[in-house]
């Protein structure tokens, strides 16, 4: 089988100052770039799993700096994702698999990319990882918050110290933070859109302060909002869809101000042809389909049928087709 990873135990220099664009010819593939410093444990930070969400290469980018002329405060190991498609700013190609869907736990770990993605846990396994950080960024109007796939206190309190919004959820599987929550705290950053310099600014922090860190305190902040993803909508594919009343679903043009609102029943999210009697699918977390649950039809408009709270929605229609229209999430109490 093909190699598809690069693994090197130095710092290319021309990393440094490098676009997002340019990593395609400056790596040629994905990365695993492993970095020595005081406390041997290493935090993994893994960044361009989506080619166009750019924020995590450069926050590392701008952490590396800081750190060139002294060592760094623990080992860093960084996973420089698809390349391919950060070439292109697209999240990714058309003829390749979504590098956030096939992390062990996918179902389609028959892809020689899950075989990467496997390769890269054994030996950060083997390295006895502190901690683990992966970054993305929104196509939609969203805060900045963190995920995290195990309801543990070390694993809130991590992504507590990155926002006071903090989402937990079980599905999509094959995703990043949840393989890695079977070795150690492992956390995902949403810093917003792509291109926003405060984004940069917030995630190189947040990583500055857990690699100063000795150990992951076992305590969960009050002032944490937790909310708990239990559904996520899509367009199905045989309905066209817009935002400009051209389309058998037309979405209102400022759909993406839902998110992070809750929604009352009734609420409308799109109109759709006379007769065409066209819907949204939503699946649970565990891959029911329970459209009938969350919507209905009234007249030609898709209403709400129970309260909750969107996240990720966008306008961007190619991330709709390739991920999802949005996720559908419910404030939970922080266990005890």
């Amino acid at each position: 089988m093909t190699n598809l990873l690069n693994e090197i135990h130095e710092l290319p220099e021309v990393l440094l100052e490098a676009r997002a664009d340019q990593l395609l010819e400056l790596l040629a593939k994905p990365t695993l770039i492993h970095l020595p410093g005081e406390k041997t444990e290493p935090l993994f930070i893994s960044t361009l799993l989506h080619g166009n969400e750019t924020t995590g290469f450069y926050a590392v980018q701008k952490l590396l700096k800081k750190y060139q002329q002294q060592s760094l405060p623990r080992s860093v190991s960084i996973f420089i994702g698809n390349v391919e498609a950060a070439a292109v700013n697209q999240r990714r190609l058309d003829r390749q698999a979504d590098f956030n869907r096939i992390w062990p736990g996918t179902e389609d770990d028959y892809l020689a990319e899950a075989h990467m993605m496997k390769q890269v846990m054994e030996i950060m396994e083997q390295k006895n990882v502190f901690a683990s950080i992966d970054i993305h960024n929104n196509t939609g109007l969203n805060p900045h918050y963190g995920c995290i796939n195990v309801l543990d206190k070390q694993y809130l309190a991590l992504a507590g110290l990155f926002s006071n919004t903090v989402v937990y959820f079980t599905n999509p599987r094959g995703v990043q933070s949840s393989a890695f929550a079977r070795l150690c705290p492992a956390v995902t950053l949403e810093c917003g859109q792509s291109g926003q310099m405060d984004g940069v600014a917030h995630a190189t922090g947040f990583l500055d302060t857990v690699l100063a860190m000795d150990q992951i305190e076992n305590h969960v902040p009050e002032y944490i909002n937790l909310y708990h993803t239990v559904a996520r909508v899509y367009v199905p594919e045989k309905y066209s869809f817009g935002f400009a009343d051209d389309a058998t679903i037309n979405f209102h043009p400022e759909l993406e101000m839902y998110n992070f609102v809750e929604l009352e029943p009734g609420e409308v999210f799109a109109e759709i042809e006379p007769e065409s009697n066209a819907f949204l699918q939503v699946m649970d977390e565990n891959d029911n389909e329970v459209s009938h649950e969350y919507f209905k039809l009234s007249g030609n408009q898709i209403v709400l049928n129970r309260t909750v709270m969107p996240s990720m929605l966008t306008v961007n229609t190619t991330a709709i087709r390739q991920d999802c229209l949005c996720y559908l999430m419910e404030k939970i109490n922080i266990p005890e």
